[in-house]
């Protein structure tokens, strides 16, 4: 069967499986959208789901996406400022209640098994399919730096609506043709007869007139705020240390706990005893907890410290681990997976086997390369209030998808979904790990047990980095066969890995048939806008038992830096330079060459450079953003330096270019981050790392200069919260062997350099 047979037959299992988890969420009629979530306070208007206007002129835009400091309420507020006529100060930004109505269709869109830049009938047909899956299932969540691509039409339409109700009560009230009436700033102007009203003035009228179908939007010409830097909505909150995450939840008569959960991942209790710390003083109660997250206890206090010591009072002893008790064994488990075969190729191009069957020695390059396990490292720990009273339960949580957790929270408390409200706060760091609902499960357990009260639960620290689920570990194993040019014409990629999907759907979903194999597993690898004319990327899914997770820019987080790492030692052993390289394979993608020419002009690639210092490139396109980085070491006395990195993004449309640029930083700060020295390691079936002092992140005095070019040629929009992280770890091993000549193939690459 040909290749386009078996992607189709894969999406529709994809399709199919979500389709039939749609039920769980909310039946949804394609033509007829979800009832408006919001009400009306006195004296204010709703006029759809993202936009409310008082009497009072306030202006207040639902930012259906969490917030967790890559500024996507700003982004979303000016989509509809832009179209209300009004200045983003003008506008309060709330993140707004848990509803199907908020469904995010554009991260589905991007799921689906073609890359970014096939826009053929068929993956465009199917982009569209799965899109409307999505507002089937009406999953509300912030991930695959879907946010600002799924809200750009919804939210500016949004702003459009309640502008055009606004000018018809306008033109009611003054009397005269709609489109007599103009708007600016919150006021609506009858030029002719110089009269005008405010927003506030017209918004109880207005709310009532017909909304349109589809209402028409600016051109670009014409944008005020959009394309433009915009001062933060949430800054003040955050640098003055406003009461707004999760973990600042207080509620009156409020209780505090936190959790003791099996070290030894999913493994419960053998035996325990709690009497010491049910004697801890201003301790309530000691909760047994059995989930589909683990095992372990809860305990409910007073205070949050009388919580964490009864915590560590508990005398237990746990059961054993269900997977390899140790990192050894981990990684031996994934060799034996790359020895054993059998992959899904999601890329198959040409005749892999042929191009290598008489292949001189001298024109082969092989290699095997590894990424450990990683932790999110959220700068605020996991935590959530919950309270269940007369039959109700109300959440206050950090979650990254409300409408599964609040549908796996009402499940756990035997309610109706109905009678759950949540509460999404601001977030101190996401990066995929709040993607999960366990900090929610545990919080609406405890709650249950008390009598009524709420109960803030935080985990300290070392609870959070031990207990995941975490970036998976991969090993993979690659072999090219070089041309008399020294360019590749055959590309070989084995990637053995835990499937995060699977995974994932283990744990909160499991009625959820998986029955395809996950394209996250080779994300980063199979889907990279290079011409090869045999080339094949296959995912070889490895059940190590572990859970794992979505961590920032997921798959393409560690094939990244396995893909470019080989495309330099290719570059190296057929003697051509890495940016020519990378040139002559995406001749025929205009929008990848404009990056890679970018940095390179950037960077001065090419220049001689003084003894001791060296560069590395790396490219990876990634949740459609076009990005390559050079990062430039020196050797120094106290270890390798970087010194500088240069980073040329397109991703289509830059909408606010200083948040593109921050989080550009951030991702590539996060790269460095892990692949400079954090690891997540197992022995006796344990983590043993538990804080910052051994799973840390790069530090201030270690940080580089950062020069951003971003660009927007690429035809169409990308992400950009994770976009800058794939191609970090590659580019800095690149520079390191142009530095040393050593060849760094395994993560973090401290295991082999020392880092000033």
């Amino acid at each position: 069967m040909s290749r386009l047979g078996t992607i189709t037959r894969r999406t529709l299992l994809v399709g199919a499986a979500v389709v039939a988890g749609g039920a769980a969420f909310g039946y949804y009629s394609y033509r007829r959208p979800y009832e408006n979530p919001l009400e009306a306070d006195e004296g204010e208007a709703v006029f759809n789901p993202f936009v409310k206007i008082g009497a009072d002129n306030s202006i207040t835009v639902i930012a259906p996406r969490a917030e967790m400091g890559q500024g996507v309420s700003t982004t979303l507020a000016a989509l509809v400022a832009e179209e209300l006529d009004v200045e983003l100060g003008a506008v309060r930004v709330e993140h707004g209640p848990t509803s199907w109505a908020y469904y995010n269709a554009g991260a589905m869109e991007e799921s689906v098994p073609f890359a970014f830049y096939n826009d053929s009938a068929v993956a465009q047909f199917v982009r569209d399919s799965i899109g409307v899956v999505g507002r089937i299932a009406g999953v509300q969540s912030t991930g695959g730096s879907a946010t600002i691509r799924d809200g750009y039409v919804r939210m500016r339409k949004a702003g459009a609506a309640a502008r055009i109700m606004l000018t018809a009560a306008a033109a009611k009230r003054l009397g005269v043709p709609a489109d007599e009436i103009g708007s600016a700033n919150g006021i609506l102007t009858h030029e002719v007869s110089r009269r005008s009203l405010t927003y506030g003035e017209v918004a109880l009228d207005a709310a009532s007139e017909e909304a349109p179908d589809d209402p028409p939007l600016r051109d670009r010409s014409q944008w005020r705020l959009l394309g433009k830097s915009q001062k933060r909505v949430d800054m003040m909150d955050k640098v003055t240390g406003a009461p707004i995450f999760g973990i600042d939840m207080r509620q009156p008569d409020m209780l505090f706990g936190t959790v003791r959960m099996s070290p030894r991942l999913g493994a419960k209790p053998v035996r325990s005893d709690v009497t010491k710390a049910e004697a801890v003083p201003g301790v309530v109660k000691v909760v047994p907890l059995d989930t589909s997250y683990g095992g372990g206890f809860g305990v409910i206090a007073e205070n949050s410290w009388a919580a964490f010591r009864a915590a560590d009072a508990i005398d237990v002893e746990w059961g054993d681990a269900s997977y390899p008790s140790d990192s050894e064994t981990i990684d031996r488990m994934l060799r034996d997976r790359l020895d054993e075969g059998g992959g899904s190729a999601f890329r198959d191009d040409g005749d892999i086997e042929g191009s290598f069957a008489d292949a001189p020695a001298d024109q082969v390059v092989a290699a095997e390369y590894s990424y450990p396990f990683l932790a999110h490292a959220c700068m605020e720990p996991m935590n959530a209030t919950a309270r269940r009273k007369d039959g109700k339960l109300e959440l206050w949580a950090p979650c990254q998808m409300p409408t599964i957790t609040r549908w796996l929270c009402s499940g756990v408390a035997g309610i109706d979904q109905t009678d759950v409200t949540l509460t999404v706060t601001s977030m101190g760091g996401g990066f995929g790990r709040r993607l999960e609902s366990d900090f929610a499960i545990y919080a609406t357990l405890l709650a249950m047990e008390a009598d009524g009260r709420p109960v803030n639960v935080t985990w300290t620290r070392e609870a959070d980095t031990r207990h995941g689920p975490f970036r998976p570990a991969a090993r993979g194993r690659f072999r090219a066969r070089l041309g008399d040019d020294g360019l590749p014409v055959a590309v070989d990629m084995d990637i053995a890995a835990p499937s995060v999907t699977r995974s994932f759907v283990h744990r909160g979903l499991p009625w959820v048939p998986m029955v395809m194999p996950d394209k996250i597993t080779v994300d980063g690898a199979w889907d990279q806008p290079y011409t090869i004319p045999s080339y094949r990327v296959s995912a070889l899914d490895a059940d190590l038992g572990i859970p794992v997770a979505s961590w920032r820019s997921v798959g393409a987080s560690g094939n990244g830096f396995f893909h470019e790492c080989f495309l330099d030692e290719i570059a190296a052993a057929g003697g051509v330079d890495p940016i020519e390289l990378r040139r002559r394979l995406m001749a025929d993608y205009p929008t990848a060459v404009g990056v890679v020419d970018k940095v390179a002009e950037m960077s001065g690639w090419g220049e001689q450079l003084p003894m001791g210092k060296a560069k590395g490139v790396a490219f990876t396109l990634a949740f459609g953003g076009w990005v390559a980085e050079v990062v430039q070491v020196a050797d120094t006395p106290d270890g390798i330096r970087i010194e500088k990195v240069w980073a040329a993004a397109d991703i289509g449309l830059a909408l606010d270019p200083g948040i593109v640029e921050a989080q550009i930083v951030s991702g590539v700060i996060y790269g460095l981050s892990a692949a400079m020295g954090q690891e997540i390691t197992f022995a006796d079936g344990m983590v043993v790392q538990s804080n910052f002092h051994d799973f840390d992140a790069m530090r201030m005095h270690q940080c580089p200069e950062f020069e951003v070019a971003i660009l927007e040629n690429s035809p169409k929009m990308g992400g950009v919260g994770e976009i800058g992280t794939p191609p970090a770890a590659p580019a800095l091993a690149n520079a390191i062997f142009a530095l040393t000549g050593k060849r760094l193939r395994d993560l973090p690459l401290s295991r082999e350099v020392k880092f000033a």
